[in-house]
């Protein structure tokens, strides 16, 4: 394989890292996510992140997975209703810079969800990668909802996509979520990333301190585990802003999530920036165009 191919498999490689969970990182369900609210308590009250939030990621053999823990200030109904709703997380994946396109689709087999990744920058949807995302019926119960979404293969050699997001009451206006994504990936996918992360990402880390005496960047979580680290966080703000951009009018709530979305990732520079603040905002508004008029 020349250079030429090697950078353009260790592009779409770490696309592919955005959206998905392996098998072993399901939901809870209710009685476990209560009972992992009232054990992550400590962490839940002081952290890194400033607020209620705990990030945890796992990598494994040719598995690697991410999840969020967090307490939302949105009443349990909102957030049900919002993450419940396949054709929502199509406005709530679009928030993700990566992230080219989503549309709902209704076939006889069920509902899925063609979403299409690519590069930081503005790119056609045709020459974006697809990732073809089957839409599990949701849970909703007065005290518990969850959504999952599957995608069996991705690009280079990867493969067992799963996005989820579940959450159950706290009181009136407070909600605990649990959102994660992960998946497996083979010796191509493995080539290509080594190459991403020993040249144009060698310096990005993710937010697990490994050496918590340190203060430099060894400190920090690196390699595969980190690009899922950055992308888990990069998704949990995409809910947060969206679900957040609800209470406002609706001609303004799109613009609301972009700016809180790209405000939200820039607390977090050392990991998470990636574009200026005017060139995320010309794309989105472009791609949420392009989105829309395909629907």
């Amino acid at each position: 394989m020349n250079k030429t191919r090697l950078w353009s498999a260790a592009a779409l490689l770490v696309m592919a890292l955005l959206p998905g969970l392996a098998p072993a990182a399901g939901t809870l369900g209710p009685a476990a996510l209560q009972a992992r609210h009232a054990a992550l308590g400590p962490e839940l009250a002081s952290n890194p992140f400033g607020g209620p939030l705990v990030l945890k990621s796992e990598q494994a053999a040719r598995r690697i997975d991410g999840e969020v823990f967090a307490i939302v200030e949105h009443p349990f109904a909102k957030v049900s209703a919002a993450l419940s709703d396949p054709a929502q997380w199509c406005e709530i994946l679009i928030l993700h810079l990566n992230t080219k396109y989503c549309r709902r689709q209704q076939e006889p087999a069920g509902t899925s969800l063609d979403v299409r990744i690519g590069k930081k920058g503005p790119q056609s949807v045709q020459s974006a990668s697809k990732l073809a995302f089957s839409w599990r019926p949701p849970v909703v119960r007065p005290d518990y909802m969850a959504a999952t979404l599957e995608a069996a293969e991705g690009p280079y050699d990867t493969r067992d996509y799963r996005l989820l997001a579940e959450a159950v009451p706290l009181d009136t206006n407070r909600t605990f979520l649990h959102m994660g994504y992960a998946l497996s990936h083979g010796i191509a996918s493995e080539v290509a990333m080594q190459l991403y992360l020993g040249t144009v990402a060698r310096e990005k880390v993710g937010f697990t301190r490994l050496h918590p005496t340190r203060t430099a960047d060894e400190a920090f979580v690196g390699g595969m585990r980190g690009v899922v680290e950055r992308n888990t966080m990069r998704y949990y703000l995409a809910i947060d802003a969206y679900l957040d951009s609800l209470a406002a009018p609706a001609g303004q709530q799109l613009e609301r999530r972009l700016q809180s979305w790209y405000d939200a990732t820039e607390k977090y520079p050392r990991q998470l920036h990636e574009v200026e603040r005017d060139a995320y905002l010309r794309m989105k508004r472009e791609e949420v165009e392009r989105q829309s008029a395909a629907r």
